[in-house]
């Protein structure tokens, strides 16, 4: 079981800094309501923490295949 995290944008990134604009693009995030599912690293998770007032994060296992 791979722990992966799943990240979903819930607030609009207008008129917000360009480098949380940046983060959101780094992560897949380019319109509301999209969901992606990442790796659950450090790297992520400090991504996740610099949005986490336009974002919701849940963790989630997935089954190698």
């Amino acid at each position: 079981m791979e722990k992966q995290l799943k990240i979903k944008l819930v607030r609009s990134f207008i008129g917000r800094p360009e480098k949380q604009r940046a983060v959101l693009r780094g992560m897949g995030l380019t319109k509301l309501n999209k969901t992606v599912y990442l790796k659950d690293t450090v790297e992520i998770r400090g991504m996740v923490r610099k949005v986490s007032h336009l974002v919701s994060c849940e963790e989630c296992e997935v089954a190698k295949a």
